[in-house]
């Protein structure tokens, strides 16, 4: 039986990373290199002319001298933590099939959970925000999903208090059991209407994508967005998921829960939005583990940094 390639790829071993970050030096480097590809660029007035105070870690332009460092700016502002450490969580959020929680990482990292904590989210939110900026397109499958059970003595099924709705959509090379899926979207939404996934679908969608949902109204939603639907009523259940057309879509939301539940254990709806994203990108991103360290290095030093405040707070859904 041929083997999947994906599947048995080596990724970045352990001992391949800290050959290649194991000291701060190393580190500084990738960072300047990931930041500034040409050379450094004063990121006030553009000007390329500059001095570094390497008493300080500082970078200084000449034009209007402003003083700039490595991190400021980016996902990496506002901390103290070496750029070791913050690379080995790069590493370990990004090789791993199921993630890593954050008393985990906070374990790996040898810091308090709750800086792990910080830690790892920031790095999601930069997931998040480099997932959005390219929507699917072309054939599309998609298919609703909730996150969290019945509440004891609570109301069961869809309208269950507790329950944090989210779509799952794979763009696939074409409408069978045979078509590939090419890159995938998990979205928290704020409820399963019509407007909802429309607003979504404007969102995440092509204009012109050609949608493929099993029988809930509310993805006629889509078409308000200037895709095309194609509902096929399968009857929900087991019928469902055997269906061909929608044998990718119909596995990622038990996988994503399974890897959540066994990464996580108790996780909050409002944070679920970053979660999604950081099982999205891997996904998006497998068929080159060993890179994923630095193209995320690469986002995060495009990503303006995120306070701890803006961090605890509810994520928006959609």
């Amino acid at each position: 039986m041929k083997r999947n390639r994906v599947q048995f790829q080596k990724g970045l071993s352990p001992g391949k990373f800290l050959q290649r970050y194991g000291s701060e030096g190393p580190c500084e480097q990738a960072v300047f290199k990931a930041r500034w590809p040409d050379g450094f660029r004063c990121p006030e007035c553009g000007s390329r002319r500059h001095c570094r105070i390497r008493s300080r870690k500082l970078w200084q332009c000449h034009a209007c001298h402003r003083r700039t460092s490595l991190v400021a700016g980016t996902i990496f502002a506002a901390t103290k933590l070496p750029l070791t450490v913050r690379f080995l969580a790069l590493h370990l959020l990004t090789q791993g099939q199921h993630g890593v929680s954050s008393l985990e990482l906070a374990r790996q990292l040898g810091v308090s959970r709750n800086t792990a904590w910080k830690v790892k989210h920031k790095l999601l939110q930069v997931m998040q925000e480099r997932d959005e900026r390219v929507p699917l397109g072309g054939v599309v499958q998609v298919d609703d999903a909730y996150w969290g059970g019945e509440r004891s003595g609570g109301k069961r099924g869809r309208g269950a208090a507790g329950k944090t709705p989210f779509v799952a959509a794979v763009q696939v090379t074409q409408v069978s059991a045979a078509g590939q899926p090419a890159r995938m979207r998990l979205s928290s939404v704020a409820g399963l209407r019509k407007k909802t996934l429309a607003a979504w679908a404007g969102r995440h969608l092509q204009p012109g994508t050609e949608v493929h949902a099993d029988g809930p109204a509310c993805f006629r939603g889509v078409t308000g967005a200037g895709c095309e639907h194609v509902p096929t009523v399968t009857g929900g259940g087991q019928r469902s998921c055997a269906d061909s057309r929608f044998v990718r879509v119909s596995t990622m939301p038990a996988n994503v829960k399974q890897s959540l539940a066994g990464t996580c254990h108790a996780l909050d709806g409002k944070h679920l939005p970053r979660y999604l994203a950081e099982f999205r990108y891997r996904f998006n991103r497998r068929y080159d583990l060993a890179v994923l360290v630095p193209r995320l290095l690469h986002a995060s030093v495009r990503t303006p940094p995120m306070p701890y405040r803006l961090l605890a707070l509810a994520e928006s859904c959609g």
